[in-house]
């Protein structure tokens, strides 16, 4: 078996997990989501784009897990779970028949049973195949934020794994910026990023990059069609390094060729907007007001038009599509407090499409009995690649 924690660090998870059930009035919860099955029992699969299910009950029941046969090894070898039942592809296949069967034996027949819907591992169809097959057999309530809020403060285990994590994105941050000189094709400066990570022992991360080039590098999300560089142009790139699938993120915007007076200008604000950030994030300190202090920065110098409306989002043990463990989103107002242990990536980042100029910075950061400690040791500059 692989775990990647301590038995009895998983085993606090579940029962802390449990007693967050019995403080929500809940007798059991539906596990959809997978970030939620690795953090509870290590769980390790991309079998969740199909119909998978745990069920995990208040009391001392042991979690039962509901997948298919491919990921019947895949849970016995990477979990603690002990109790896997199987559903069989077929034409007409309905698994919310074996769930309510596993229910049955657990005797929620008339219970209050939570249910994760805020996953990419529920799509619709799956939902109302499982909405339908338990109406009126026992009351199903939305639990989306139990397990995911005990996520959000991390064990010092779990920290540690960040801190790798962003060890190897700055290696894959100084390897993309080697590798970015005129000319040189967007696809070879991702495969030089993506090297460290997998060299250094980390996963393939669960998503992008965002890397682009020229009008591209005004875009915030991937978009397929890599290009070669202009002899003067400008890139960015955003990127997740991954290790024992806990991400940590890096953003940058650099010139390519030729600086930019402008672009530089741009540069020198968002440095001081990502520093004031920073600065913001403060233990006890509702998470709103790191947006405030993005906000601040920009409008006083006159960028409010190309600043965007939230500026980061917590980070966890992540499973594609995405990076971005949310909620909680970093926009003004959150009254969501930061707590020691939490990590969040904070990205100030300005799009000027009338000049056709971006500038982007971000880092992640884990929240201190102080403040913030910034996880990347390379400090924001200008670069320009010649």
């Amino acid at each position: 078996m692989t775990l990647h924690f301590e038995r009895t660090e998983l085993d606090g998870r579940l029962a802390r997990a449990r007693e967050a059930l019995r403080h929500e009035k809940l007798d059991a919860i539906l596990l959809f989501a997978q970030e939620s099955l690795y953090y509870l029992t290590g769980f390790d699969t991309s079998g969740f784009v199909f119909f998978q299910c745990a069920v995990l009950t208040a009391g001392a029941d042991p979690v039962t897990l509901l997948t298919r046969k491919p990921d019947l090894e895949q849970a016995r070898r990477t979990s603690t779970i002990e109790d896997i039942r199987l559903w069989y592809d077929r034409e007409g296949a309905d698994p919310s028949i074996e769930l309510k069967a596993i229910l049955e034996e657990k005797k929620l027949r008339g219970a209050r049973v939570g249910i994760e819907l805020r996953t990419f591992g529920l799509t619709a169809d799956k939902y109302e195949l499982v909405r339908q097959r338990l109406e009126g057999w026992c009351e199903l309530v939305d639990a989306s934020h139990v397990v995911r809020g005990l996520r959000l403060v991390k064990s010092p285990a779990e920290i540690a794994y960040v801190r790798r994590a962003a060890e190897l994105a700055d290696q894959s941050l100084e390897a993309m910026l080697a590798a970015s000189t005129p000319g040189a094709f967007e696809g070879d400066i991702a495969a030089a990023g993506s090297g460290p990570i997998l060299a250094g022992g980390g996963d393939p991360p669960p998503s992008g990059p965002v890397l682009g080039s020229g009008d591209r590098a005004l875009l915030v999300r991937s978009a397929t069609g890599f290009r070669h560089l202009d002899p003067v142009d400008q890139l960015t790139m955003e990127f997740a390094a991954s290790y024992r699938r806990y991400s940590a993120c890096l953003m940058r915007t650099i010139a390519v060729g030729k600086g930019n007076d402008t672009q530089r200008a741009m540069f020198e604000v968002t440095r001081d907007a990502l520093a004031a950030m920073t600065a913001a994030a403060k233990p006890g300190r509702p998470i709103g007001e790191i947006d405030d202090a993005h906000r601040r920065v920009y409008d006083e110098a006159g960028y409010g038009h190309a600043r965007m409306a939230a500026c980061g989002y917590s980070l966890g043990a992540l499973y594609r599509p995405t990076w971005m463990d949310v909620p909680p989103m970093l926009y003004s107002g959150n009254p969501f407090p930061a707590v020691p242990g939490m990590v969040l990536f904070l990205h100030a980042i300005l799009v000027d499409a009338p000049k056709n100029l971006a500038m982007s910075l971000g880092h992640t950061i884990v929240i201190t009995d102080t403040g913030a400690d910034v996880l990347s040791r390379l400090m924001p500059t200008y670069h320009v690649s010649t």
